[in-house]
């Protein structure tokens, strides 16, 4: 049924079951050990919610820019300061949530470690209530820096496994491949962001050139 096909692109039905497995493992892994790390010594809960959207990026699609270690490390740790500050000087929680997501996304993207969960991050700080608030800018390190390090470990070890990449490297294209300039040209001809790596894109133009070419000398024949 069409309402089952795969949004993303190259996304198989092992994909998805290997996808499903690593969130599982990658988040009980992370779960287990942040709890025997920090159970004796923080009220703070020992994983944090913006772990499981976390998990969806770096076990479901491992070679997205988004789910490499350092915007998932990065990203979530540097949100969290924000969201920190952001409630430390606007003592409104309405007003702080937006500046602590908005600010987020604005650091994130100065520092090449944007990641989605990062909002979730930063959001989490300032509605976390007094044991949040306790902990000042410790949390961010404390449990949110430290379940991100885990999870990318996580990661790591088990795509060694899974036939993926992680952290992604993209395999060389062609010589005829087009160039990254060219590349560069067309995203900002088209005004848009993509989550995918320019090396990526221009291998996959190179295969998209190579088959179609395939593909017209078998109807001359």
């Amino acid at each position: 049924m069409a309402v089952f096909r795969a949004i993303l692109a190259g996304a198989t039905l092992r994909d998805r079951i290997t996808g499903s497995i690593g969130g599982l493992v990658g988040i009980g892994i992370t779960g287990l050990l942040a709890l025997l790390i920090l159970q004796s010594w923080t009220p703070l809960p020992w994983l944090v919610a913006p772990m499981g959207a976390a998990a969806v990026l770096v076990f479901a699609v491992p070679a997205s820019p988004l789910a490499q270690p350092w915007p998932v490390i990065g990203g979530n740790t540097i949100s969290a300061l924000v969201g920190i500050t952001a409630i430390k000087l606007v003592h409104d929680p309405v007003i702080a949530a937006g500046i602590a997501v908005g600010g987020a996304i604005l650091l994130m993207s100065l520092c090449r470690c944007l990641h989605p969960p990062g909002g979730a991050a930063a959001l989490t700080a300032v509605v976390g209530g007094p044991a949040v608030l306790s902990m000042g800018y410790l949390f961010a390190f404390v449990p949110v820096g430290l379940n991100a390090a885990l999870l990318t470990l996580a990661g790591i070890i088990f795509h060694r496994f899974s036939g993926h990449s992680y952290p992604h490297r993209p395999l060389p294209a062609a010589p005829a491949a087009p160039h990254l300039e060219d590349v560069d040209r067309a995203l900002e001809e088209l005004g848009e962001t993509f989550d995918i790596d320019r090396e990526d894109l221009v291998l996959l133009v190179e295969r998209v050139t190579h088959h179609a070419a395939v593909r017209r000398a078998g109807r001359r024949r």
